[in-house]
């Protein structure tokens, strides 16, 4: 081979080096080319999976949101002005042993307005009507003139504790103007607006609860002892005791949250049968004409009832917790009214837990006084056969809305004669101790018939705690009798 030949071969053989780096640095562009291609992509499908999943959480809110109802403004109004105070004192004076009620209550109150709630859904009657059917007259006439009472004398107490809350922040505002403003402008919104957008407005005002939730964490509490004595019962048996314990379950398990809870759901079929005939709800009859309920429907009331009856007793739970650690820790142990609570707590608390404490006093009493006005006209009326319904216009339902309008006045005459708010409170919770034993036996009886609930009569589970509430309700009853006469 010559060195011609030789020189060839070697130029064939061996690769300039740039040209081989070449090559190779190509290849790592490409590669990091497609890795970015791919990382992009996984990212943008990993955003769609992510925005997905938002919008399933958002719809499933909205449509969780949409299933409460009547049940979130029962068990809000629940939490009115008087329990706020009963409660403030619960905490004031007995430190976190008496929390543990906050639980106890919540299953027990669940089941009974669930109860309510599916004897208005299956008999299209309220509880005092279908009482009147299917037992005593006699024993409803007087249940009735009870929850009057103790619904006016319960008014009368939230109008003024609102007043003094809105003091607390407006100290110009004069009480007697105010505490006219808050029942006439409830009454009129409660006479003059349509069910539909009235039962929006309290609803929204139920999320005024979320104030107390809030303000707990504006206080320094020791979780550890509430954790204990909310799972450890403590009861000493003294008068003191017994009597705020009945308070406690009077404001809580209290008849007219049965009343109102039967009757609403009533109103939201009539509003439904209404728009799906287009017609006007008042002109929908109760009774044997309005269509069965679903098993879908009957599920969703539960959703609503036992939503809203734990946001209920969370309320009460953290309206002791917070004077617990910040009332009774400073020695500030005798509440009288909710207003009272609220300015206790300012210079323990700060302004803003006072402030949401405040603010949320005077939201629960706008909702709870319909609430307490609404209930006695439902019983009055549904006693004695009069038309009833806030779907129903005025000139429709004169006597129902003329029982609204009473308590109403009589409530704001209350804080014109001098009445002791707590005392008030007090015979509140007595006349509400007295009548809830009554009535819970009549609904106990009632939703576990088969004749008047079909198959929607109660299980057994149901109906032993019922009936555990009726002993609890009716012990309590007569041993606060007891303690107020002994």
């Amino acid at each position: 081979m010559n060195n011609e030949e030789q020189t060839k071969n070697n130029d064939t053989n061996h690769v300039p080096l740039h040209v081989g780096t070449n090559h190779v640095m190509q290849d790592a562009v490409h590669a990091t080319g497609h890795a970015i291609d791919q990382t992009i992509h996984a990212v943008e499908d990993g955003a769609k999976a992510v925005g997905h999943e938002a919008l399933v959480v958002k719809k499933k809110a909205k449509n969780f949101w949409h299933m409460l109802g009547p049940g979130l403004t029962t068990g809000a109004s629940d939490d009115d002005p008087s329990g706020i105070a009963t409660y403030s004192q619960t905490g004031a004076q007995y430190s976190f042993k008496l929390i543990w009620l906050s639980l106890f209550t919540f299953p027990l109150m669940a089941t009974v307005q669930e109860m309510c709630a599916r004897i208005g859904m299956i008999t299209g009657q309220g509880l005092a009507a279908n009482i009147r059917q299917y037992h005593s007259r006699t024993a409803i006439y007087i249940c009735t003139f009870l929850l009057l009472a103790a619904n006016i004398f319960n008014i009368g107490a939230d109008f003024g504790a609102m007043t003094k809350a809105l003091q607390l922040i407006f100290p110009s505002f004069p009480f007697g103007p105010t505490v006219i403003f808050f029942g006439v402008s409830g009454l009129l919104m409660q006479i003059f607006m349509s069910y539909g957008r009235y039962a929006k407005y309290l609803k929204y005002l139920a999320l005024v609860l979320f104030s107390y939730v809030i303000t707990a964490f504006y206080v320094n509490i020791d979780w550890s002892s509430v954790l204990y004595y909310t799972f450890v019962p403590h009861f000493d048996f003294s008068k003191e005791q017994i009597l705020l314990v009945c308070a406690i379950l009077g404001t809580t398990i209290s008849p007219y949250l049965f009343f109102w809870q039967t009757s609403q759901e009533i109103e939201e079929k009539q509003l439904a049968q209404g728009i799906a005939n287009g017609i006007a709800p008042g002109d929908v009859e109760t009774g044997a004409k309005m269509p069965a309920s679903t098993a879908r429907e009957i599920k969703n009331m539960r959703v609503d009832i036992w939503s809203g009856m734990f946001i209920s007793n969370m309320a009460m739970f953290f309206i002791i917790a917070v004077c617990s650690a910040t009332l009774f820790s400073n020695g500030v142990t005798n509440i009288g009214t909710a207003a009272d609570a609220a300015a206790a707590l300012r210079p323990f608390a700060g302004e803003f837990a006072y402030l949401l404490f405040t603010i949320g006093i005077i939201g629960v009493g706008l909702l709870a006084v319909p609430v307490l006005a609404g209930s006695a006209a439902y019983a009055v009326s549904e006693s004695f056969g009069w038309k009833f319904g806030l779907n129903r216009r005025l000139k429709e339902a004169k006597a129902f809305y003329g029982i609204i309008s009473l308590a109403v006045v009589v409530g704001i005459g209350l804080n014109f004669i001098g009445l002791d708010p707590i005392k008030a409170l007090i015979y509140s919770a007595v006349l509400n101790g007295i009548v809830a034993p009554v009535i819970l036996y009549f609904i106990v009886r009632l939703s576990s018939r088969a004749d008047v609930m079909g198959n929607n009569k109660n299980k057994r589970l149901t109906n032993v705690v019922g009936w555990v509430t009726v002993v609890f309700m009716g012990v309590t009853a007569l041993a606060t009798i007891y303690a107020l006469f002994s």
